[in-house]
């Protein structure tokens, strides 16, 4: 029984001039039926890994991923900047000019948007499905190269899965880098995803998941990490860059951790609380709010003004503790034009609890704003009687000494 398949070697049946490097999706899709049709023993389907090697590689056919125990696996996320070299202008003395590694572009002519599919329905759900090490290039944005649209995903996981890893991959100029419903125990470690629309995004529910450790900056039309219905995900030692119109949205999340990430950011709702937000901890993190440097991209941001704070909470019970801001913004680029910039907007909820927050600022800020909603929550050692502003009724608060 054959388990470990190289890309390179192997031969379609009846289609003997499918390559993989004019159509890589063919190529794997018949792969896992070749899986599929040797392990039809219900006791016995241990899977199998399928290798890409170095190289670049067209992908043309989505590929469906329908089996448990699958490996696809590279030998380099290979990410480089495309934004770096559609704005540069002369790039003839460069010394490449492609991302690299082993190298996936993503050419969809089969009328699908994803360069990988996984979905099965039926039980049991699908489970340990894993993506490392390979990079997804969607090519380019079209006409204009910063509007980071292009219809493109790199990896939809379509269904309910189990235990699924994508680490150590690469993911550029796609619209959706990594789409994934409802999932418990998925792994997001170790990648390199930027400049798509949107890098992670986990949506319908989840639990006990983790997005650890990655290299991540989505576009202004997207979100670098979204969680949408999680219970217990980690999200911690993240290096999180513009442009992603928030750093990490949380929506209807409960009892999960956004700790240990370096958050740089452009715009403010850095972390944003949507909805029903409860128990969730955001903890020894660091934030950099600045202003957009690069002039192509100096027309776009992602529509919130600088009332609505870094850190934007909606929900109750959920713990702002021992982070370090350093808010970087001329006093003449805050926006509403003359108002006082908000670190930290508690916009609803009880008992959230905000505590020993450190604030650097060349301007004056509200480090804390409770809105008049919200009640019994408790505000320590995060700035002094002007610095945060309590519109509730109800609350503690004890200054910065």
């Amino acid at each position: 029984m054959t388990t470990v398949y190289d890309v390179t070697t192997w031969s379609v049946p009846g289609n003997p001039s499918a390559t993989p490097y004019n159509d890589i999706g063919l190529i794997i899709n018949s792969i896992i039926a070749d899986i599929k049709s040797q392990q039809t023993s219900q006791a016995s389907k241990p899977g199998a890994v399928i290798y890409i090697p170095p190289g670049d590689y067209s992908l043309k056919t989505r590929v469906n991923v329908d089996v448990s125990f699958l490996t696809i696996r590279g030998s380099g996320h290979g990410f480089t900047s495309l934004s770096i070299r559609y704005n540069a202008g002369n790039t003839s003395s460069w010394h490449e000019i492609n991302p690299g590694g082993s190298r996936v572009r993503v050419e969809n002519t089969d009328g699908n948007g994803e360069a990988f599919r996984v979905y099965r329905t039926g039980d049991p759900r699908l489970s340990s499905v894993v993506f490392e090490n390979f990079c997804l290039d969607g090519v380019s944005f079209g006409s204009n190269e910063n509007d980071y649209t292009n219809g493109k995903t790199g990896i939809l996981f379509d269904s309910a899965n189990d235990s699924c890893r994508v680490e150590g991959m690469g993911m550029v100029y796609l619209e959706r880098g990594l789409v994934v419903k409802d999932t418990d125990a998925l792994s997001v470690s170790g990648n390199f995803l930027a400049e798509c629309g949107s890098c992670v995004e986990l949506t319908g529910s989840g639990q006990a998941s983790k997005v650890t450790d990655n290299l991540i900056g989505a576009g202004y039309v997207g979100f670098s990490i979204f969680a949408e219905g999680h219970f217990g995900l980690l999200v911690t030692g993240n290096n999180i860059f513009p442009r992603g119109k928030s750093s990490v949205h949380f929506k209807n999340c409960t009892r999960s951790s956004i700790t240990a990430n370096r958050l740089h950011a452009f715009y403010p709702g850095m972390v944003n609380f949507e909805g029903s937000c409860t128990e969730n901890l955001v903890g020894n993190n660091h934030f950099l709010r600045q202003m957009e440097p690069f002039d192509p991209l100096k027309p776009y941001n992602n529509g919130l003004d600088d009332l609505f704070g870094l850190v934007h909470i909606a929900g109750g019970s959920n713990s702002v503790i021992g982070n370090h801001f350093s808010f970087d913004v001329p006093s003449g680029s805050v926006s509403p034009s003359g108002q006082t910039p908000t670190i930290i907007l508690v916009a609803s909820g009880n008992n959230n609890y905000i505590a020993t927050n450190n604030t650097v600022s060349g301007i004056a800020v509200h480090t804390v704003v409770l809105d008049a909603s919200t009640s019994g929550c408790k505000v320590l050692d995060s700035g002094d009687s002007n610095q945060v502003v309590r519109y509730a009724s109800n609350y503690s608060f004890r200054a910065t000494p």
